[in-house]
């Protein structure tokens, strides 16, 4: 069997920008290339903000208008030959991919048609939807060893998984502190259906343990969501790693950059009001 020729080592990833006013009147309304086509309801235009590198592909984050509030983007396209499992709203399961969507929206959000929601934003082809209030232009990243992580992280209402029936959830900050973490991570190596599983097993582990770290008393909120990409096998080869627990070399990998993102997210969302963990 000839093996596949080894993928490009990934490079930097955009760096995080100060956080944007989130209101009327702020920035400015353009089109960039490559940004999301169209904003919601109201047909908002998109504008670039910057753009970097993720696992070799293109990484970049915009801005949009809707409902007259400026909302972040962030919008990964990996190139051709790569697959994920994701538990997102739109391309969750395990399948191919060509981009991924992490969409900010208004606090309270009350759309009933979150799937067509993101797919006005989304690019053709398959790919990966996510929608989160938090502000997504405060993204936090981490490598390690070749595996990248991205996460977006809010916690005004954590929550543990095995939360006693009918118990509400404690709220750490106002309703205007949103809360949702949502995580991509990258492997350059191909992975089988298996590890795949395994890799979102480790990651939401690594989320909670920095969680805890942090002094947050959860294992995240109810509406986080992750996304594992790796690239596809090619013709011939084996289906790829055959682990992804945490102490498999990739999943230990993914872990230890899942854990830095989510650590300084946490960090940086309790930071911006003092709230209390």
């Amino acid at each position: 069997m000839t093996p596949s020729p080894p993928h490009p080592a990934p490079e930097a990833l955009l760096a995080p920008r100060p956080p944007e006013p989130a209101g009327p009147g702020s920035g400015r309304d353009g089109a960039g290339p490559g940004a999301p086509r169209r904003g919601g309801r109201d047909g908002a235009r998109a504008e670039a903000a910057g753009r970097g590198r993720l696992a070799g592909g293109s990484f970049e984050l915009s801005h949009r208008r809707e409902d007259g509030v400026r909302l972040a983007s962030l919008l990964w396209r990996p190139g051709p030959g790569w697959r994920a499992i994701s538990s997102a709203m739109v391309g969750g399961g395990i399948g191919p991919v060509e981009w991924v969507l992490n969409a900010q929206v208004p606090g309270g959000y009350a759309r009933m048609d979150p799937v067509d929601h993101l797919r006005e934003m989304a690019p053709a082809g398959p790919g990966v939807g996510m929608l989160t209030a938090a502000a997504v232009d405060r993204f936090t990243r981490a490598a390690d060893g070749g595996a990248e992580a991205v996460a977006t992280v809010g916690l005004r209402v954590p929550t543990w998984a095995a939360a006693p029936e009918g118990v509400p959830d404690p709220e750490l900050a106002p309703l205007y502190r949103p809360g949702t973490i949502n995580i991509i991570v990258a492997v350059p190596v191909p992975v089988s259906d298996a590890a795949l599983v395994n890799l979102v097993m480790t990651v939401t582990e690594a989320k909670t343990q920095a969680l805890v770290e942090e002094g947050f008393g959860c294992t995240g909120t109810a509406s986080d969501a992750v996304c594992v990409a790796a690239p596809e096998a090619g013709p011939g080869d084996a289906p790829g790693e055959l682990f992804g627990g945490p102490r498999s070399v990739w999943g230990a990998r993914a872990a230890r950059a899942v854990h830095r993102a989510v650590r300084q997210g946490a960090r940086d969302w309790a930071g911006r009001d003092g709230s209390a963990t």
